[in-house]
């Protein structure tokens, strides 16, 4: 109260509140009883959580996602490891130029490289493909995972890993041993932001997906496009428990202030 003063403290409350209230109308709306969207309702019910199981493409569509993300997230933090570790360490004409084309992915809008991707991929005929889906994925989500990986090799003090070299160990080893345990919480976050950019991604998704490789996103997309019942909201809430469960789990993993200090490094 002393450092922040009551107006202070009055302010972040406040600002919380507002930030929290979409989510917390999401969440009430999920238990309604009724059809339809509907605040206030007259009873809770767990029918529209039932009604998610029953609903065989949101389930497949989820699962769809799942794997999505972590093929991209993890094809994506193994080409950003070795790109972050060669633009931190080595001096080179175009190296300016090579890191801006790397992150030129999150400066384009994503309509744009919707339609760029369909086009791309329609002309080399595998459109629809879980694997061409996947590829334009990892193109999306590598910008982000170089970031996080990036800010914490810039500045990586290399003496340990000549020392493990001296000692007779091979780069790899070295690698393994000395360098990625220095730079894991890059590594950690960078795979964190990519798995929820592509699991999250909806604009670019929606011009490359196809009745086969659809999302969640996507198919929560055409549910509110088609109906007016609070699945889409018992989805959301399942997602919005899901994400904080994983927030807590790598906050005793790794801890999120080391993730969240790296990414702002």
């Amino acid at each position: 109260m002393r450092q922040n003063g009551f107006w202070g403290l009055l302010y972040n409350a406040l600002f919380l509140a507002f930030i929290a209230a979409p989510l917390v109308v999401v969440i009430a709306v999920s238990f309604t009883d009724k059809g339809f969207i509907a605040m206030p309702f007259d009873g809770a019910s767990l029918r529209w959580f039932r009604a998610i199981l029953d609903n065989t493409e949101i389930v497949d569509a989820f699962w769809l996602s799942i794997r999505l993300a972590l093929v991209a997230a993890t094809v994506g933090v193994l080409l950003a490891v070795p790109a972050a570790l060669a633009i931190a360490r080595y001096r080179f004409p175009g190296r300016g130029a090579l890191t801006g084309f790397f992150l030129s992915p999150m400066m384009i809008p994503a309509v744009v490289l919707g339609i760029a991707f369909l086009r791309f991929l329609s002309l080399l005929g595998v459109n629809g493909s879980f694997w061409s889906l996947t590829a334009a994925h990892v193109i999306i989500v590598f910008p982000y995972a170089l970031r996080l990986v990036l800010s914490a090799a810039i500045g990586l003090d290399r003496d340990a890993e000549r020392a493990a070299l001296s000692c007779g160990a091979s780069r790899f080893t070295a690698f393994r041993r000395v360098v990625l345990p220095m730079i894991r919480t890059g590594v950690a976050g960078g795979w964190v932001l990519a798995f929820i950019q592509s699991f999250d991604e909806l604009t670019m998704t929606i011009f490359v997906a196809t009745p086969g490789t659809t999302t969640l996103p996507v198919a929560m997309y055409n549910q509110i496009a088609q109906t007016i019942d609070p699945l889409v909201a018992s989805v959301s809430t399942v997602m919005i428990v899901g994400t904080v469960v994983l927030m807590l789990v790598l906050d005793r993993m790794v801890g999120l202030d080391r993730i969240l200090i790296g990414e702002t490094r």
